[in-house]
């Protein structure tokens, strides 16, 4: 028997795998949507979602992908796996994704061959948009004068190609190496943790998608699962996975926060900063002596 089968749910509703069904639209994902798909509804050009890491970015790209209907937009999502990207591989992988056929090698060809099937899906109705994740991978001056150069490509009085960069807040200092191109950011929205409510908010909501026919953490346990967790939705599902594993080990209707203390210590997490956490800025020698005395706390 696994725990779904012990708690009565027809899967199990904390996975940290991809899954379109367990999506929530929490407040600030919905206000992010919402501004990303004025973006390129309005043609803005360039847009920017920052994050921390496990905030629902890469949740939120396939939603907003999702939200694009082939009617109206040709969309494309592409995924950075590693800093070695070169400007020929983004430029051939676009064209490629717009529906350019067998892009050319030389770099002045491809560009025209994607100007004219950029004017091609403007004369069909529709808008030409490139969902970019993991954007902080995005390292050289030379990479973001790639994209600001495809930014250029336009007619009079409307730009052909919207671009969306999804990204840790590092994203921030890539676009900085083009300065150009970091003020042609014309939509820009940040990510945060959840509050304590919006943690039990995204429990409930998993969990009722998982199955569960009621609630399985008890009112205590929440605000502990948020303090471990930080807030942030992939540590949430990390904790509330082995909690419920946990409490069928020990053969339990519900899991107390007995149980999360119990598994945030398993998992290393009692004696780490709040994950997501942010804290104030500091200014003068006084906030310095106060940061050597946080680095001094943190190797005892």
């Amino acid at each position: 028997m696994s725990y779904a089968e012990h708690f009565e749910l027809d899967r199990e509703p904390f996975s940290n795998a991809p899954d379109a069904r367990f999506y929530f639209n929490s407040e600030q994902h919905g206000q992010a949507l919402i501004r990303l798909m004025y973006a390129v509804d309005s043609n803005k050009g360039m847009a920017v979602l920052v994050g921390g890491v496990g905030t629902g970015k890469t949740t939120l790209a396939r939603r907003m992908l999702d939200n694009l209907p082939e009617e109206s937009y040709e969309s494309s999502l592409l995924v950075m796996v590693h800093s070695g990207i070169t400007p020929e591989w983004i430029l051939t992988r676009i064209a490629m994704q717009l529906g350019v056929d067998s892009p050319a090698s030389d770099r002045l060809a491809l560009l025209k061959q994607l100007y004219e099937r950029l004017l091609e899906i403007e004369e069909s109705g529709r808008k030409a948009v490139v969902l970019i994740d993991e954007a902080q991978m995005l390292q050289t001056r030379e990479l973001m004068e790639e994209f600001r150069g495809l930014l250029n490509l336009e007619i009079p009085g409307k730009k052909l190609l919207n671009m969306v960069f999804f990204g840790l807040p590092e994203v921030e200092d890539c676009l900085a190496l083009d300065e150009p191109l970091a003020q042609r950011v014309a939509v820009k929205y940040h990510l945060k943790s959840f509050t304590v409510d919006a943690t039990e908010s995204y429990i409930k909501h998993r969990l009722k998608v998982g199955g569960a026919r009621r609630m399985l953490f008890t009112p205590e346990a929440i605000p502990s699962i948020h303090r471990y967790a930080g807030g942030v939705a992939r540590l949430i599902n990390t904790v509330c996975d082995n909690c419920l594993f946990e409490s069928y080990l020990r053969k339990l209707p519900e899991v107390d926060s007995g149980i999360v203390h119990s598994v945030a210590g398993d998992l290393g997490l009692l004696n780490q900063p709040l994950a997501g956490a942010s804290r104030p800025e500091k200014h003068g020698e006084l906030d310095e002596i106060e940061n050597m005395l946080d680095q001094l706390e943190q190797k005892i």
